[in-house]
C-alpha cells in the first residue's frame, strides 16, 4: 500500500468518526433539551460549526442524518425481509415487530424529535417523510391481506405510530418501560383491527 493510500484511507476514517461524533451530539442534545441548535450541537462534537456544515451541508442533512442513525441502530433494514415474507399475516406481525424495535431505539430522543417537529417546520418536514414511508409500507402489506378493509393501511399505518407504542408500553410496563413491551398487544390489535 503506497503512503498516499493510506493517508487518505485513515483521512476517510477521520471524516466518518467526526461524523458520527456530530450525530451523537446532536441526539443527545436532542434528547436533553429538545432542541437542535448547530452551534450547541458543535461545541457538544467539539468541532467547528463550519465542520456541521461541512459534513451535513443544513440542519436539515442533520436532522437526515440523525433519523438516519436510528434507523440504523432499531434495526429498520430488516424491513427488506418482512416485505418478501410470504405470508400477509407473518409480514404484518413483522412490521409490528421492526417498528417496536426502531421505536425502543432511543425512545427519549424520537419522543424529542416528534415533539420539535410539531413546533418546527424544518424538522416536520424531515419526520413527515419518515413517516410517510412508513405509511407506504402499510399500504403495500395491507394490499396482499385477504379482505381487508378499505382503510386497512391507514390503521397499520396509525396503529404503528411511535406515540402508540409509547402510550402502550407506559400502560404495560411503566413510565420508562421498554417499547417492545407493547409488540405482543399491537400485534393482536392490528390482527383484530385488519381481519374481515
Amino acid at each position: 500500500m503506497s503512503p498516499r493510500s493510506y493517508r487518505m484511507g485513515q483521512r476517510q476514517a477521520d471524516v466518518e468518526e467526526t461524523r458520527a461524533r456530530i450525530v451523537e451530539a446532536a441526539r443527545v442534545h436532542l434528547a436533553e433539551t429538545g432542541a437542535l441548535s448547530l452551534d450547541a450541537v458543535a461545541r457538544r462534537a467539539d468541532v467547528a460549526r463550519a465542520t456541521v456544515y461541512y459534513q451535513f451541508g443544513s440542519r436539515t442533512g442533520l436532522l437526515e442524518a440523525v433519523c438516519d442513525a436510528l434507523a440504523a441502530e432499531g434495526g429498520l433494514d430488516r424491513l427488506p425481509e418482512v416485505f418478501t415474507t410470504a405470508d400477509p399475516w407473518q409480514a404484518v406481525d413483522g412490521f409490528v415487530a421492526a417498528f417496536g424495535d426502531f421505536w425502543a431505539a432511543d425512545r427519549l430522543c424520537t419522543r424529542r424529535l416528534r415533539a420539535l417537529a410539531a413546533l418546527d417546520e424544518e424538522t416536520g418536514r424531515v419526520v413527515a417523510e419518515r413517516d410517510a414511508r412508513r405509511h407506504q409500507g402499510a399500504r403495500v402489506l395491507t394490499a396482499r391481506l385477504p379482505d381487508a378493509p378499505e382503510d386497512a393501511g391507514a390503521l397499520l399505518a396509525a396503529l404503528t405510530g411511535f406515540e402508540t407504542y409509547d402510550a402502550l408500553a407506559r400502560e404495560l410496563a411503566g413510565p420508562d418501560g421498554d417499547l417492545r413491551a407493547a409488540v405482543p398487544a399491537l400485534t393482536r390489535t392490528v390482527r383484530a383491527a385488519l381481519s374481515p
